[in-house]
């Protein structure tokens, strides 16, 4: 992923996700089906036509909207120059083992009990 300085907008940040992280896709279409309470679709139809979109439409912004943040949220981070200078030091220089890491390598892991 390449590495980012300072601020920019959701969008740019999606599309570097995007570039980094995903193989091209042809621009084929599939489909998602669904079964939802009719109270829920109705609230869906409801936001929808308030915002003048259709069904489809709404919810493709929205679960993209989401799928976004999820994504960001578990591999972006953005730091200023000096605090990510001080992250790289602290991945490329890591503390020696103390008494607790090396107590916690001789257990026997649970899965093996």
């Amino acid at each position: 992923m390449p590495k980012t300085r300072g601020t920019s907008t959701d969008k740019d940040f999606a599309a570097a996700v995007t570039v980094a992280e995903r193989p091209a896709v042809a621009d084929t279409k599939g489909s998602i089906n669904l079964r939802i309470e009719a109270s829920t679709r109705q609230m869906i139809d409801d936001a929808a036509a308030i915002l003048g979109k259709t069904r489809t439409e709404f919810m493709i912004e929205s679960a993209r909207r989401e799928a976004i943040d999820v994504l960001l949220d578990q591999r972006l981070f953005v730091l200023d120059a000096k605090r990510y200078d001080a992250f790289m030091h602290a991945l490329d220089n890591p503390p020696a083992p103390g008494p607790k890491l090396r107590s916690l390598l001789r257990r026997v892991p649970a899965w093996q009990k």
